[in-house]
């Protein structure tokens, strides 16, 4: 297979981290985004600043462009938007796509599937997890927190069979350094970082304080576990098998809490501080919903969905002008 190139949809946090570590492993990157600031400031800067755990700050050269501009072929879109942008960005691009196209998106939440589906067939959609700290510190900069080849993830296709597309993915994403696995559950797969949000993300963006700050706290295990109990009761109600068990899922968050990312506020706080919608309806509010449908209580999942949405407007209050 020749060397695949590569367009990501979504120049944000995640978008840049992905992009950027194929561009510095040799491969063809190119990025689209819809958020003026940050194209304005990657046209003025002449790239986009990248720093790695708040040091070695240098400008990395892209190709970014709005979806109208665009007029490449890529072999491979990656999707990193968030769930409430995602519909509107995939119609600007729609005139882009084509049958020889395959789509990647390791996104937050549940609901981004059916979207990209309205335009890939389940063939040539891959999903999956990335356990990859990443902050946009605003307009053209990103840094990557967690030293190189931390973090991890897995992919799978839609239709749950491997591909040759799929492990050329693979192998240039294990050349990128993000330590890919394929697996063959799709909705197993993409669960587990739900779940794994669900706790972390939510947690963390309640009360302000980092990954490493939560497992501080002598009742972060049983917070853990009670979270990641109750999600996959829903799951195995739903009869989607998991890739881990409570506990080996519960170690996996503490340890990359605790080892991997303790400084990391993740993306749910960013997006609170900086005045976003946060995608909680799609992380707890989506395993809340899971639990109702097959009659599994799920209430401590819907606390916290009202939880980060009342956060969301103490935050406001507090930080009225």
């Amino acid at each position: 297979m020749n060397e695949l190139k590569y367009a990501v949809i979504g120049a944000g946090a995640m978008g840049y981290r992905y992009g950027i570590l194929l561009q510095n492993a040799g491969f063809n990157v190119d990025f689209i985004d819809a958020w003026e600031p940050n194209i304005q400031a990657v046209k003025e800067q002449g790239g986009v600043w990248v720093s790695r755990d708040h040091e070695g700050r240098h400008l990395v050269p892209v190709n970014l462009y709005t979806p109208e501009e665009y007029a490449g072929d890529p072999d491979v879109w990656i999707i990193f938007m968030k769930q409430m942008q995602l519909e509107d960005m995939l119609k600007r691009c729609s005139q882009l796509f084509k049958d020889h196209q395959v789509a990647f998106s390791a996104m937050n939440g549940w609901g981004h599937f059916e979207k990209i589906n309205q335009y890939f067939s389940e063939d040539r959609i891959y999903g999956g997890t990335a356990i990859i700290a990443t902050v946009l510190n605003g307009p053209g900069d990103v840094d990557f927190i967690g030293k190189p080849g931390t973090g991890s993830m897995h992919m799978c296709a839609m239709n749950e069979k491997v591909t040759d597309i799929e492990k050329a993915i693979a192998h240039d994403f294990a050349a990128a350094n993000m330590n890919p696995e394929i697996t063959t559950d799709f909705k197993g797969t993409c669960m587990a970082k739900i779940v794994f949000n669900s706790v972390v993300n939510t947690l963390c963006t309640m009360y302000q304080i980092t990954m490493g700050q939560f497992m501080e706290f002598d009742g972060a295990h049983d917070m853990t576990k009670q979270l990641v109990s109750e999600a996959y009761a829903a799951c195995d109600a739903a009869g989607i098998p998991m890739i881990n068990t409570v506990d080996e899922e519960v170690e996996s968050i503490e340890y990359a809490s605790r080892v991997g990312n303790p400084l990391h506020y993740p993306s749910m706080y960013q997006d609170m501080i900086h005045g976003r919608k946060t995608e909680v309806d799609y992380i707890n509010g989506y395993i809340a919903r899971l639990g109702e449908q097959y009659g599994v209580d799920c209430r401590t999942h819907a606390f916290l969905t009202n939880g980060v949405h009342l956060a969301e407007l103490a935050f406001q209050i507090h930080h009225q002008q």
